[in-house]
């Protein structure tokens, strides 16, 4: 019994004693909009003001898209520039754009033969996306070229917060949990949600956000490292290259991630 109270302190010390991961400031840019999507590698902004889904790039040239029959944009989802996925949860519908911001594919699930009913989409590999059916309660990978489903879970009871992916992984973070599965639908990591509410992810390491903090999972681990960052009210948060952004206060406010 004195073994296993100590172990619990020493675990309970080592968590609280985790040093906290560093930032440097680079910059702070005035920047007025809903809702910042990300920045990609080349430097190109993609943001939301007044329900127009908007690309600027470096040279300040900017292109629009807007659906005013779908109601308001969701989420949109950047992984793939060249396969934007923009989500109308109220239309139940999901916007394909290529990188001018034309559409490609448009996706109603109300005309499926199957129907879904869609809370939360993210992008998947190849003609995927993966999406959570509030039906049956189930994250599924769907190929909306032949509209079948190539994978999905097991029945999820927790209500979901949030939902981010890459190729090869989803991060879906519920009020209980933060699951990951990979693109069979399996489960490969299960970590238990300590009053996380958001989520981005990069190269496979999780950033969450806890209140107006920040904290850092990395890929193969289940111990979440506390990011040093000044106190503000973060509207978005994501991560590019290595450099994290962050949307407050109506400006973008950009710091260097050390990582040891």
């Amino acid at each position: 019994m004195k073994y296993t109270l100590y172990l619990f302190l020493l675990l309970s010390y080592s968590i609280c004693a985790q040093k906290a991961i560093e930032t440097s400031f680079i910059k702070k840019t005035d920047f007025k909009t809903d809702r910042f999507i990300t920045i990609d590698n080349f430097g190109t902004a993609y943001f939301i003001s007044n329900n127009v889904f908007n690309k600027k790039d470096l040279n300040q040239t900017i292109i629009t898209y807007n659906n005013l029959q779908l109601g308001d944009i969701t989420t949109a989802n950047v992984f793939n520039p060249l396969k934007i996925n923009l989500f109308y949860k109220d239309f139940n519908s999901v916007i394909i754009l290529d990188n001018r911001l034309a559409e490609i594919f448009r996706i109603d699930f109300n005309t499926l033969t199957e129907y879904k009913n869609v809370s939360h989409v993210s992008t998947g590999y190849d003609n995927t996306i993966w999406i959570f059916n509030q039906d049956n309660q189930k994250l599924e990978l769907f190929d909306y070229k032949t509209r079948t489903t190539r994978a999905q879970t097991i029945p999820i009871q927790s209500p979901i917060l949030d939902l981010k992916s890459n190729y090869n992984f989803c991060y879906l973070l519920t009020k209980d949990h933060l699951y990951v599965y990979n693109y069979f639908g399996s489960l490969v990591k299960k970590t238990k949600n300590n009053e996380y509410t958001e989520l981005t992810e990069s190269n496979g390491d999780i950033i969450l956000k806890i209140k107006k903090s920040l904290v850092y999972l990395k890929k193969n681990s289940k111990t979440p490292i506390p990011i040093s960052i000044p106190n503000l009210l973060i509207n978005d948060f994501f991560v590019t290259n290595e450099t994290l952004y962050i949307y407050a206060n109506e400006a973008l406010q950009k710091y260097k991630i050390k990582i040891d």
